[in-house]
């Protein structure tokens, strides 16, 4: 949840360390630091709050120094406070950390009868007061480093730099993702790309109980346990984004710039799998093996993800005619899951890092599925892990909340479905080429969704002091009403429901009252008779309607507010709907004054559980 960054090379180590800290404010935080050595010794700055207010507290000129280490921390044990932020130091070791350490009570008691003396209520400080220790018992510093992680338990990434080896920064991973970027003569360590794009486009992605040793002039990777070299430069992945796919480029929000990116990414996510969709599914790196005799599919993810899974059950159940069951990946391995002889399971996350999502992957690998991950990060974890690969093109995404990777995944799935359909036997070739083209003008219908932003915005005006709001949705819609009440919950801090509006009369109708907003999906397809008597119920109560329609004729008298969209194949529809819902949580929250791209207790990626 937090964000770590270190640098090593010719450059002045303090401006990468601010600039790529600022490039992980998207992963939410509450204060920051960075340490570096000043030719004396350690330096530490940190502070609670932003980068900005680090800065201030920085010396004046800058230092100029060519290694260092950075933190931004989103609180966990201990609260918000200059003393919990990172770097933490002990004898002469320099400690950032992302993730928890389950055992650091039983360590920390141990350490103070030994007399150290801690200055926080983190988990993170055990670790450079144990490394320290195993520097005074003779270790050497790989030693201590090794020895001290091998003791903790929970899930982690971090970074450590020492006053007796000036030269060099160890990066260390058990859990929590982490990435070392290449320069010219100049090496990395972060959680996450975005930190790094302005500096390199070649990265290796650490995988598990891996240490690697970094110094100016190249780097090291062996095994924690063993302490076996692995091979490093034959893992380099160049990853084809571009700093400026991490920049708001004129727009106020990062979330408003990737909402307005949404006909790119569904392209260029259908160009990347759209050829011969016949031949979809092997030339995506999907073997024959996890398509033949299959039998069922579950479906795996969290938040936004969850509700595209939803959104690809009705795809692929209509599509390919195969059994769905979709999960929330955080509930999935805790109910002892009944996976049969035939059955995939489709894991979706955007970063890959997702724990409770890799959690759920590694689970039903481990009981003998087949895996396939949805994913938008090169060389993560769950692309790596996974047996096949679909993955998404949506570029970075730094607002935390999920705009159009989830209409990458989207697009991924309806890809996946088509394909899977032609396998099956269940789509002919007409019949795909047919959707095929519907698929590609979905991007243009989007563009189209977009230019109701203004109208949007003057909607927004009179529905920003609501307290509550209730969205309906039906068949496919329905994921889009859930996801609607998501958004407006993430960024605008308004309870908000999302119902199939089936279920109505069976609990939610009570809430309606005079005046609660009530956003209602009801593009003309099959339910569309049924979404106008559920409109009339609404009506009926006192509710303020607001309708997402393609149809806005027959409805306009019920209603109290229609915001049109252009009319697509009903398989397709959840791509437009959505759009306005994201445009109406986007103004009422810039409306309320709220942090847009980082909403509090919020993070991008959830790397623990």
């Amino acid at each position: 949840m937090c964000g770590i960054v270190g640098y090593i090379g010719k450059d002045d180590a303090i401006t990468v360390l601010l600039d790529s800290l600022k490039r992980l404010e998207y992963r939410g935080y509450d204060s920051a630091g960075i340490a570096y050595r000043n030719g004396k010794g350690i330096e530490i700055f940190k502070i609670k709050g932003k980068i900005d207010e680090l800065q201030q507290i920085l010396p004046t000129p800058l230092p100029s120094v060519n290694v260092g280490i950075g933190h931004t921390r989103w609180a966990t044990h201990g609260a918000p406070s200059t003393e919990n932020s990172h770097p933490h130091c002990a004898g002469g070791i320099a400690v950032v950390h992302n993730g928890i350490i389950e055992n650091f009570r039983s360590l920390k008691m141990q350490l103070l009868a030994e007399g150290c003396e801690f200055s926080s209520d983190t988990d993170t400080e055990v670790i450079p007061h144990m490394i320290s220790r195993g520097l005074t018992q003779g270790k050497s510093l790989k030693d201590a480093i090794t020895e001290t992680l091998s003791g903790l338990r929970g899930t982690f990434a971090v970074g450590i730099m020492s006053e007796t080896h000036p030269s060099t920064l160890f990066a260390v991973r058990k859990g929590s993702p982490l990435v070392i970027g290449i320069g010219t003569e100049e090496f990395f360590f972060a959680s996450d790309i975005p930190a790094l794009l302005p500096y390199s486009q070649e990265f290796v992605f650490l995988e598990d109980d891996q240490m690697c040793t970094l110094t100016a002039t190249g780097v090291e990777l062996e095994c924690l346990k063993t302490r076996q070299p692995s091979l490093f430069y034959e893992r380099i992945m160049k990853v084809d984004w571009t700093p400026a796919m991490a920049e708001k480029e004129g727009y106020d929000h990062f979330m408003l710039k990737e909402i307005y990116e949404q006909p790119r990414t569904v392209a260029d996510t259908c160009v990347e799998w759209i050829k011969d969709p016949q031949r979809l599914l092997d030339e995506s790196g999907l073997t024959m093996d996890i398509t033949v005799g299959l039998r069922r599919l579950q479906i795996v993810a969290c938040g936004s993800s969850y509700h595209a899974a939803l959104i690809g059950r009705y795809l692929i159940e209509r599509l390919a005619r195969v059994f769905v069951d979709v999960d929330l990946a955080s509930e999935y391995r805790y109910r002892h899951p009944i996976i049969e002889k035939g059955t995939l399971i489709i894991s979706i996350t955007q970063s890959g890092e997702t724990a409770d999502t890799l959690a759920a992957q590694r689970e039903a690998k481990h009981r003998g599925a087949a895996t396939l991950t949805i994913c938008n990060v090169v060389g993560s974890t769950s692309s790596r892990e996974a047996d096949s690969v679909l993955y998404t093109r949506a570029g970075p995404e730094i607002g935390v909340a999920s705009t159009k990777a989830f209409t990458a995944q989207i697009t991924a799935l309806t890809l996946f479905a088509l394909a899977l359909g032609i396998r099956r036997g269940k789509v002919t070739l007409k019949e795909a080429t047919n959707f095929k083209s519907l698929l590609m003008e979905i991007p243009g219908m989007i563009q189209e969704a977009l230019k109701k932003d203004a109208e949007i915005r003057d909607l927004a005006k009179g529905l920003s002091q609501a307290k509550d709001y209730l969205y309906l949705g039906r068949g496919i819609n329905y994921p889009i009403s859930l996801e609607g009440a998501l958004k407006l919950k993430e960024i605008a801090y308004i309870h908000a429901e999302g119902y199939a509006a089936g279920e109505m009369k069976h609990g939610p109708i009570a809430l309606v009252d005079e005046g609660l907003p009530v956003v209602v999906l009801a593009p003309k397809d099959e339910l569309f008779e049924k979404m106008s008597s559920n409109i009339e119920e609404v009506n009926a109560r006192g509710g303020r309607v607001i309708c997402i329609t393609d149809e806005p004729g027959s409805l306009s008298r019920n209603v109290d507010n229609v915001i049109q969209i252009p009319r697509v194949h009903y398989l397709l529809s959840p791509f437009i709907s959505v759009i306005p819902l994201q445009l109406l949580a986007y103004h009422v929250a810039v409306l309320r004054g709220c942090n847009v791209d980082q909403p509090r207790n919020l993070a991008k990626s959830v790397t623990v559980e």
